[in-house]
């Protein structure tokens, strides 16, 4: 663990929690109005709140309080009303590491979010969760990887597909090789985004529906899914090949962007007239 300085000469994190805390309305809470020397809440109202002594918060707000748990700056973050982005900072001022990960089970995606997608018109992209469900994708990806449009939620996760559809099965070049690949880098990424809890029944599931899928998660392989290049057999292009990349969502641990550019000038020729609905030339 990284040494957190802490005492009066370098107390920021002190002097951050203080300017959140002016910060505030004592309104906003409950608390009546009424003369005040200083703007925002007192420190004992913030200590109420975090279920701390006022005293040892007072000395943490003046750099004598030593490193806090991990548990009571949680707590002061939840008194103080901070963002993700600012219960981050306070960990790594106080304990010099951020938070763990806190799993959010949302598919919910917001338009900015959407956006970036639907501006690449002839680059399958998708955005999936730390569970590997596809939550958002733009017109490419449904023309040249799956209608996800089509599925339920429930069936656009990605290991369902490759473990349980024949058709999403015989579209890859070499199933056994993506497929363990898919698990071993599930596998990191659920670790990551804190949601072991969260996979444990779709585990269970397809341990019980496919003996492979079960071989290769007791091998207890895991890697990234950063970039390579994807080859697939599609019904009207014939064997197609692309390269991928990966990206974080900023703010949302447990997303992950997913773009396939045509790894080709003949690829990409191929992806736009599938698109555009002109006559395509299936590769042999």
């Amino acid at each position: 663990m990284a040494h957190v300085n802490n005492d009066a000469s370098d107390n920021r994190l002190g002097n951050y929690l203080k300017n959140r805390r002016t910060k505030l309305d004592p309104a906003s809470f409950g608390i009546s109005g009424g003369r005040r020397r200083t703007a925002g809440l007192r420190r004992e109202e913030v200590a109420q709140r975090a279920n701390i002594s006022a005293a040892w918060y007072t000395w943490l707000e003046q750099g004598r309080g030593g490193n806090p748990s991990a548990d009571v700056l949680d707590r002061i973050a939840k008194a103080l009303m901070l963002t993700e982005v600012e219960r981050e900072h306070v960990f790594l001022l106080g304990l010099g590491h951020p938070p763990d990960v806190r799993y959010r089970d949302s598919d919910a995606i917001t338009p900015r979010l959407q956006r970036p997608l639907d501006a690449l018109p002839y680059s399958p992209a998708i955005v999936r969760t730390a569970t590997w469900n596809i939550v958002a994708w733009n017109h490419a990806a449904a023309a040249v990887l799956t209608d996800y449009g089509s599925l339920p939620p429930e069936k656009r996760n990605i290991l369902r597909m490759i473990f349980c559809d024949p058709h999403i099965r015989a579209a890859q070049f070499d199933w056994a090789n993506v497929a363990r690949h898919v698990v071993s880098a599930f596998r990191i990424d659920a670790a990551r985004a804190g949601a072991d809890a969260e996979v444990a029944p779709l585990v269970d599931e397809l341990c019980r529906s496919s003996p492979e899928f079960a071989a290769m998660w007791r091998d207890n392989e895991v890697q990234t899914h950063g970039d390579g290049v994807k080859h697939l057999h599609h019904p009207v292009l014939g064997q197609i090949s692309m390269e991928y990349s990966s990206f974080a969502v900023n703010g949302r641990p447990d997303l992950q962007m997913v773009v396939y550019n045509p790894a080709t000038p003949t690829d990409q020729a191929r992806i736009r007239s599938l698109i555009e609905g002109t006559p395509v030339v299936a590769a042999k």
